[in-house]
This record gives C-alpha cells, structure tokens and sequence, in this order.
C-alpha cells in the first residue's frame, strides 16, 4: 500500500470513528461480553460478517445511515468483514474484544465503491484497524480499569483478584485486620469499607455472603480480563457501595492450546520481618511479639488446556492451580508463648464450555471450585532465650471449601433483540476441626496484664490452645438468577432485565471451646470499670490497689438464617448526536433479611429507586477527547451474619473480680468478684442469650445504606501512543445501618411520649438508622407493641456523615510490540464520623454491629480523618521488551500514610459511661477526632521482574524472576489506638499492628504449546 493510501485509509478511519456512539450499543459494566460496532457506507444490500475464533459467526446489517452493532459477543478474536450481496468488500483480522467494551471497526467509503473481482482485491488491502483508532471509548460514561491475562502476566504481581485491583485508580489496600474467608487480603475503593465491595465471576455474584469480606475468584492463569469498577456502574448491576471485582474466565477456541507453570518464593530470599514492641505504658521498649524468626515458602502449580470439542460448536477450556505455603509464626505475649508451624494449602480448579447451538443461540457452562486449608502445630517457646522447645499440641484446622456452578444462555432473537438469561448457585462449607490440647481450663488472654507482683517478668498460663470453636457444620449457599433482555429502535438501546439473589446461612455459630475465657486487665484503680452496665472500681477490693483486675468471658451463637434480594431495572443508551450519548437508568432494589425461627427481621422491600445517570461527550467527533460524567445511586444489602448479634439469641458477658495470687497454671488465687449493676456477670450490648422479638430487632422505618456518587472526568489523546485523562469523584453515604443500644435514650422518649414505662420491654440494642429519627416497636404489658418515635436530638447523635472527595489524573502508553507504562495520581481525602459496616481503626469485624452510634458518648468528636484515607496514591507500572528474548517489568506504589487514632476514657474525668472502656473519642481528657494525633509513614513499594523467553525454545518456554518490596522498605501500616487514661496509660497504645511485608524473591518457569 502507497503511503498516500495509508494517510487517505487513516484520515476516513478516524472520521467514522464517531461509529461508536451512532451504533445504539449497550454495555453493561460488570458483564461478560463486548461488542462490536461502525461505520460503513451506505449502499444496497450491505452487511457485516463476524466470525470469532469460539466459532460464532454473526451477520448483522448496515442501517440507512450507515451505523451496524453486534451486542453481547463472547470475548474471543474476530474477524470483521463488509460484504454486499454476499462478496467480500473489505476485511480487518485479529479483532480483540475486552469486557464491557464497543470495539470500533469502521470501513472507508472507497471500500464499495468498487464491487468487482478486481475491486475488491484492491480493497482488501486497505482494511481500517481498530487499534489504528484512539483508543478511547466513548460509548462508556463509568469509571472502569480493565486488565487483560495479557497484562497480568507481564507485571509483577501478587496472584490474587486483589493484587489486580489495586491497580485502579482509587482502590486501597484495607486494614490488615481484614481478610476473606479463602485467607486472601482485601481492597476498600474511594473511601468505602472493606465489606461494601461485589465480586463477580463469568456474571455470577460470588461475594462472601455471611459477611462481604471478599468473595471467591478464579485460578490466576484462568482469568481472561478482570475488570475493577470504582463507581458509575450501569443499573443492570448493584448491591455495591464500594467498588466491583468482575473477572471473566478463559475459553476455549477452534485451536488448542496447553500450558503450565511453577512458581517457587523460597524461604532463604525472604527478609527477616520486625519486631513488634510496646510503645508507652510500663512496658514501653519491651518486646511484644518476636517476627524476626518468622520464615515461610511457598510453591504453586498450575496448568491449563483449552480447544475445540467440535469445532466451532463445542469448546472446552480448564485450569487448576495448587498453592502451598508453609512457614511458622511466634505468637505475642498477651496470649501463651508458642512457635507454630503452619501449612496452608489453597487449589482451585475452572471449567469453561463453549456451545454454539447455532449462529443464534450459545449456551454456556461454568464450574469454579476454590479451598483454603491450614494445618498446624504448637511448639513451645521461651521469649527469655528465643528458642522454640518441644511439641505441645495440634492447632484447628480449618478448611473452606466454595463450589460454584453457572449457565448463561444468550439469544439473538433478531438483529435488535438480544436475550440473556443467567442462574448460578453456589455452595461454601466452613469446616473446623479442634483437636483435644490435653488442659483442662479455660484459654488464658491479657497475660501482658498480670501482676507482676504475683509472676515477675515471666507470665504463667495452662497451655491451654483452645478458644473460640466455630461450628464444624457450618454452610452456605447462594442463588443468583439474571434476565437481560435489549431492544434496538432508533438512537436508542433499551435494555430492563432482573437481578435476583438468595443467600443461607447454615448452622452458623460460636462458642468457647474450654467453657470460658479468662482475661487479665489493669486499669485506674480509682476508675469504675464500667459506669453502664454498672461495675466497680478494683481498688477498692483486694489485689487491685494498683489496677490490676481479671474478667471471666463467656460467648456463644447460633443460628441457621437467610436473605433475599430482588432487583428490576431498565436502562436507555440514547444517541442524542452524533457526538452526545446519554445514558438514562433506574434500578429498584428489595432486601429481606429472616431470622432463625423464618420471620423477618428486616424488610426493605419499599421501592428504593436508585438512579444512574451518565453522558459521553465525543468533543471533536474523532473519539480523540472524551468528556463524560455519572451520577447514580447505590444500596446496600445486609449481609447474612448481621443475624447472629443482632436478630438471634447471642450470648456476650464479663464477670470481674480481683485476685491476690497467680498459681503455676496461670489461674488467679483470692479472687473476690465486683460489685455490678446485674450483680454477676454484664453485658454491655445486652446479650444474655435471649432470642429477641423480630419485630422489636429494628426500627419499623428503618431504610437501607446507600450511597449518592457523582463523577466528572476526561480522556484524551495526546498523540498515537500516548493518552491522559482526569477524574473527580464525590460521594456522600446519605444511610446507614448499625445496633444502637441506648435503651435509656429511647425509655425517656417513650416517657415523653406518654407511655407508662413500668408496662413495656425495652430491649438492648436495636438495628437503626444513625443519623436520622427511628420508629421502634415496644412490647407492652397487654402483649402488642407500642410506638416510640426517638430522634436523633433525643439520641444526642450527630448527623451522619461519610465524604469521599478524589481528583486523578494519569498519563499512558499502551502496549505497542515493545513497550508500556502508566502513571496513576490520586488525590484524595475520606471523612466523616462512621466508616461504614466494620472499622478500620480497632478491627471491629461485625458487620453493622459495631461500637459506634450505641451510645452518644462513642460518638462526641467522632468527625474527622476515616480509617481508609490516604491523602496520596500515586501509581506507576509498565514493562518493557528490552530485546526478543527479555522483558522487564515494574510496578512502584507511594501511599501516605493511614491516620492514627487515640482513644481513651470519657471527657475531662476521663469516666467509662457507657462500659466501653477505652473507646471514646478523648484522649489525655482532650477531644480527639480521628487523625487529631498525625498519620502513619508513607509507603514506598517497589516491585520488579524480568522475564527470559529463550528464542530457541520458539518463546514458548519463559523463566521469571520477580523480587517484590525492592528496597525491603518495612513501615507501620496502622497501630493500636487504646490510650487508656492519664493515670494508667495502656501498655498496648501506639504498638504497631502490622508492619509493610519485607521483601521477598519469586521465581517461575511457565511453557505454553
């Protein structure tokens, strides 16, 4: 081709590249499909040919102004034709489809102006790339991050759905108190909790459905792309305020392909780790926890096959993956010393099949299977000479084990009509096996807080391993039913559909293997150790002169619940210009929550209209600079374990006493028990193991959490290979739900109210709306319910308040044969006075049970800095094909600092009102709102590989070595906010949680035939 032709052949490409917002397209975020859509000119008898390497072939029209679409393809590689009257005018090869995506192929009008023989030889040779275009789209108004398997394998990564994520704008790594149910660590996006987050597979909702603590991903060699939303998703999809984690799995084509690979991170590469000391109170310098002598390797094998059943109708494609690890951890000194050694053993399987019923009609089939199993044993350790000594006992095992299964069948009933019908339902068993620890007592906690007068500088325990037991018959199970239907008429693309979800929870529940727990504590000998419920200061009882005091703990639950979620939409893309799109959606969403005996407990089935309204502004027509914008609105479901305290018969008690000896075994001698307001043991939250009314569980107006977000942004092309774009996002969490357990609060409305408190039940605590006025029913004597309107005055509440504020901006270069890069800068600040669900700072892992809003006093200066906000992200990765045979690979992440907390006793006298402790927004008697007291240090991460693909193994054979943490840079990621009081400052105040992981080396050999 003359390089006139190129210039002529590029100038119309990029004229018709407009062809990606005339085609009325819909596509969905958190989908599994892309399309294809153009331009062509417009003669008689016209059409477009697609045929993919999954065997599909479709034929679609062009329409009288030129546009054609082909909605809802599987992710495969195309080849697009234009033909008129059945002759093949112009053809583009090697079409790469991405997720969520309309890919532009667009076609010259030189390309028909010649149909003959000759003609169309010509023609042929001048073929519009789709690559040749911008590589922006703009039929998208969301805010979406798309990595291909591509992409996953050249940058060094952790293998995890969340290693990936972290990738995108706005996604942070949540407190390290936090981890799924598979043990994976998790994300929080622009602010959000850790639990406000949807994970997808192949469509298929697998968030954890007991807590929404992660959810279940695929094999990392079976990942196609993973596409992270940060905000402005389409109404087709929901119960997210945070952020979504959509992979879509691989499939098989019309060639087979084998593969496999073995990863290897060695004990000996791995720095040591650090220390963990006390930081203040009388122990200030003293060794917490020894992580120095921590070692662990690991080992993963995986391999994939994929190809044609029957060529281009059935396709299969499978993937397994075996992770273990195993290494040892020393355990701190508030429990009984021991070194143990650990193995984890965490595989996973997919399968992927592939039926083209006809050109059609597909049908597809998807089974995931994923466990995490540890094993360990207690070996006895000595702190004094740091030397391990002999077996003591086995450790529980545990093992999750997730199994999931999907049909997806997509019907394209006309060139305008496309049906998709989705139904997957997945199983988790949560096994726990507790093996006999030969003690007989209970498991000894706080033995940093004995006496030392009693046991000098070395703490005395029973040995005894065994605490908290979980159920080993506990279960789940998920349902998840879709039905998308879309229709074409004009500019507009009307998609409605349903989203239907029914989650159980199985013999869920608790207890304390060894009957009970016993605690040590020390405290202001002067201080009562709760005001509310009511227990005595120690000093005035033998032994506790100095603060020293102990505390009997017993816990249990149990409970078999469910939840149900029902969902309808309907969305219209509607091309207003040839350069404008709008996007106009609305989603009504209805959650019920049962508890154990089937009744519910929360009904959220009143419309909760939620929004989503986007534009795409193509500004020059060329798809060179894109302004759009979102604004939607996003609720939230409560996830099934909110049952287990809030709406079940949950036990929860300490019974203090003092003590004047500690015996050899760790058990306290002379024990004289407190003076409390039950005269036994007490509860702060109320939980004596009585199943409550679930009508008097919530408040009878109470509203699901949801989230209003706005987004603004930019991208634009610089030149061919450079791109850069801006981002500002705001987000105001308007609803929120947690346990408010003010019982005095609501007993003084009720008496303003009229009503005669010595005839009703006030129960503990109540699921609320914090923030805003609730309705609770009351049980009276005469066995109905009476009517108690408490507002947020009443209360002595603050407003509710959670903002996210975050410009980005980036900068980059996509992959060109040799080489990529991007920059990634954020900008941002999370505030308010609640984080959410759970909280960062303390670790609080009970979904919508959390300390905050149960009393007015847990709240006085809770406004300021949450516990997700890092002021700056900046991110940087890339790789680059330094010659045929090598690539290197790089990915740099600089994160400021978490905010610290300090978090002591009540007000100037520095009291304990409500029984809290050490859990009041005050600290040394002066007010302290979060990040009052500074940040934690920034984090500078570097992580590198380099790849060698010998030329004489054909590139297929590569061998990786990737060094994470380069600089083996190990700072506080976040520490213990328990200040205590002036008098008696807590031991554990500002000790580091957890450090940055030191730097380890991962090598890997891979072959792929």
């Amino acid at each position: 081709m003359s390089r006139q032709m190129k210039s002529v052949s590029l100038r119309s490409a990029i004229a018709l590249a407009l062809a990606a917002v005339l085609s009325g397209t819909v596509v969905h975020a958190q989908s599994t499909t892309g399309s294809i859509i153009g331009q062509a000119p417009v003669v008689s008898g016209e059409t477009v040919l697609i045929q993919g390497s999954n065997g599909l072939t479709r034929e679609v029209p062009v329409d009288s102004r030129g546009r054609y679409s082909a909605v809802s393809l599987p992710l495969a590689t195309y080849t697009v034709s234009l033909q008129q009257n059945g002759k093949t005018l112009d053809t583009r090869d090697h079409v790469t489809l991405r997720v969520g995506i309309a890919t532009n192929v667009s076609f010259s009008a030189t390309a028909s102006a010649n149909t003959s023989p000759a003609g169309v030889q010509q023609l042929s040779t001048v073929s519009v790339s789709a690559n040749a275009l911008p590589p922006i789209d703009v039929t998208s108004t969301g805010s979406s991050t798309i990595i291909t398997a591509e992409q996953m394998a050249r940058l060094p990564l952790a293998r995890t759905a969340e290693a990936v994520a972290l990738l995108a704008p706005g996604a942070l790594p949540a407190s390290t108190y936090f981890h799924g149910a598979m043990g994976n660590t998790l994300v929080s996006f622009s602010g959000s909790a850790a639990t406000e987050n949807a994970y997808y597979i192949n469509g298929f909702n697998t968030t954890d459905p007991l807590s929404g603590f992660g959810g279940i991903t695929l094999p990392y060699g079976a990942v196609e792309q993973e596409e992270i939303l940060n905000g402005g998703y389409s109404a087709a999809y929901g119960r997210s305020d945070g952020g979504v984690i959509s992979q879509v799995g691989k499939r098989g084509t019309n060639q087979w392909h084998f593969g496999a690979q073995v990863l290897w991170q060695p004990a000996f590469a791995q720095n040591d780790q650090r220390n963990i000391y006390y930081a203040r109170g009388s122990k200030a310098g003293q060794i917490f926890q020894r992580k120095n002598q921590n070692k662990s390797w690991e080992t993963t094998v995986d391999a994939y096959a994929g190809g044609p059943l029957i060529k281009d109708r059935l396709y299969v494609f499978a993937a397994v993956e075996a992770k273990q690890q195993q290494g040892n951890t020393i355990s701190d000194k508030s429990s009984t010393p021991a070194n143990t050694r650990y193995t984890y053993k965490d595989p996973k399987s997919y399968l992927k099949l592939d039926w083209n019923i006809n050109d059609s009609n597909i049908l597809e089939l998807t089974g995931v299977s994923q466990t995490h199993r540890s094993d360990a044993s207690d070996y006895a350790y000595d702190y004094d000479s740091g030397s391990t000594g002999g077996f003591v006992s086995k450790d529980t095992t545990n093992k999750t084990s997730a199994k999931i299964y999907v049909a997806k069948f997509t019907s394209y009933i006309t060139d305008d009509l496309t049906l998709s019908a989705m139904y997957g339902k997945s199983s988790i068993d949560y096994f726990t096996q507790v093996p006999d620890s030969g003690v007989d007592g209970p498991s000894i906690r706080g033995l940093d807080q004995e006496n030392p007068a009693y046991v000098g500088n070395q703490p005395r325990t029973n040995g005894q391993t065994i605490d908290v037991v979980n159920n080993p018959s506990h279960r789940s199970t998920n349902r998840n039913l879709r039905l998308d239907l879309t229709y074409k008429i004009g500019d507009h693309s009307i998609t409605a559909g349903i989203d239907n979800q029914d989650s159980h929870d199985i013999d869920d529940g608790a207890t304390i293997g060894s009957g009970y727990e016993l605690w040590y504590g020390k405290g202001d000998p002067n201080t009562d150790i709760s005001e509310s419920p009511f227990v005595d200061a120690p000093g005035k009882y033998p032994g506790g002169e100095e603060g020293y005091f102990g505390y009997i703990r017993h816990y249990s639950n149990s409970a078999s619940v469910r939840v149900k979620q029902r969902a309808q939409y309907v969305e219209d893309h509607w091309q207003v210009t040839d350069r404008l799109m709008l996007q106009l959606g609305i989603r009504n969403d209805q959650f019920t929550n049962y508890n154990p005996a089937g009744a519910p407990y929360l009904r959220l089935t009143s419309p909760q209209w939620a929004p989503r309204l986007g534009f795409s502004w193509d500004v020059h027509g060329d798809s060179s600079l894109k302004v759009y914008g979102n604004a939607g609105r996003y609720y939230l479901a409560m996830p099934a374990s909110v049952a287990l305290r809030t709406a079940a018969g949950s036990i929860a008690t300490n019974q203090y006493f003092t003590y004047t000896g500690i015996d050899a075994n760790g058990m306290p001698t002379g024990m004289t028990f407190l003076k409390s307001s039950t005269g036994g043991a007490v509860s702060p939250n109320g939980e004596y193991g009585q199943p409550p009314d679930p009508k008097t569980v919530s408040a009878q107006n109470i509203k699901s959490e949801y989230q209003d977000e706005f987004i603004l942004g930019f991208d634009q092309q610089i030149n061919p290979k450079w791109l850069w774009g801006m981002k500002g996002t705001v987000r105001h969490l308007r609803n929120a739900l947690d346990d408010v357990c003010d019982n005095g609060a609501i007993g003084r409305a009720a008496q303003a109210q009229g009503a005669d408190l010595s005839t009703l039940t006030i129960g503990s605590c109540y699921l609320s709306n914090p923030g805003r006025a609730n309705t609770y029913d009351l049980v009276n004597a005469s066995g109905g319910y009476t009517k108690v309107t408490v507002t947020n005055k009443d209360f002595g509440f603050p407003q509710l308040k959670r903002n996210y504020d975050g410009l980005e901006v980036y900068l980059s270069h996509p992959f060109d044969g040799k080489w990529s890069g991007k920059i990634d800068y954020v900008w941002s600040h999370s505030y308010g006075n609640t984080e959410g669900q759970v909280t960062s700072f303390t670790g609080q892992q009970n979904v919508s049970a959390t300390r905050d809003w149960d009393y007015y006093q847990l709240m006085l200066y809770a406004n300021g800095d949450q516990g997700n906000d890092r002021r700056h992200a900046l991110k940087i990765y890339g790789s680059y094909q330094i010659a045929p045979e090598w690539m290197v690979s790089a990915n740099l992440s600089i994160l400021s600092g978490l905010p610290k907390e300090c978090l002591g006793f009540f007000g100037t006298q520095q009291n304990d009102p409500v029984g809290y402790g050490s859990y009041y927004h005050y600290c040394d008697g002066q007010p302290s709102p979060p990040g009052k007291v500074g940040s934690n240090p920034w984090q500078e991460i570097i992580t590198g590989s380099v790849e060698y693909r010998p030329q004489w193994a054909d590139h297929k054979l590569a061998f990786n070595l990737m060094v994470y943490n380069l600089l083996n840079q190990q700072r506080p990621l976040q520490i213990s906010p328990g200040y205590g009081s002036s008098k008696s400052i807590n031991d554990s105040y500002e000790r580091v949680i957890d450090y940055t992981m030191p730097r380890y080396v991962r090598f890997g050999i891979s072959y792929d035939f």
